[in-house]
């Protein structure tokens, strides 16, 4: 099992990481392109499983990856699924908002923490999500360029950014809990 584990880790790992390659290519910004969270979640979870292939990676991390790839497919699904994506070609679409965030979830749901995860430490993993928020509402208003639509306070004001920001946020902290208390539950029911 621990071979098939490191397998998959690391054929998906640098298929995410090929993808944000590839992409960094064709792109006239690359600053732009590190601006979206879904290319930051997508190459923080490639790091955390080929690490993961050759050696363990601490559970905190490996939640962490679980969590900002989940919400990067949740997000796409239910905001973004269908807008004007510019350059992003269909494939390299489904890597990083489909297949690398059902990957980064089964792997946590696979192989489960090796300790538990108290909840509050599980709300930790927000941290990151706020610090983007306030990094792309910065850097937005000084560069006039926004990654997310939801994000852009020039057509509805900020009003409409707040209260989409809220609504991400609360949606994050369920899902924090969600996956620190799944990989609480699977340590309890898969042996070591």
């Amino acid at each position: 099992m621990r071979h098939v584990v490191a397998g998959y880790r690391l054929v998906f790992g640098l298929l995410a990481l090929g993808t944000v390659v590839y992409l960094a290519t064709q792109v006239p910004s690359l600053p732009n392109l590190l601006s979206y969270f879904t290319v930051l979640s997508n190459v923080f979870g490639a790091g955390v499983l080929l690490v993961g292939a050759f050696r363990p990676v601490p559970d905190l991390v490996r939640g962490a990856a679980a969590l900002y790839l989940g919400m990067t497919g949740l997000v796409f699904a239910l905001l973004l699924s269908g807008a004007d994506l510019g350059l992003l070609e269909p494939w390299a679409n489904s890597v990083l908002h489909h297949v690398l965030p059902v990957v980064a979830v089964l792997d946590w749901l696979l192989v489960p923490p090796r300790r538990g995860i108290p909840m509050a430490r599980s709300l930790w993993w927000l941290a990151f999500p706020a610090a983007y928020l306030a990094y792309t509402l910065v850097r937005g208003a000084i560069v006039d360029w926004y990654p997310y639509p939801f994000l852009d306070p020039r057509p509805r004001g900020y009003p409409h950014v707040i209260t989409m920001s809220v609504g991400i946020a609360v949606a994050f902290g369920v899902a924090a809990l969600a996956v620190g208390w799944a990989g609480n539950r699977r340590r309890a029911t898969v042996p070591a």
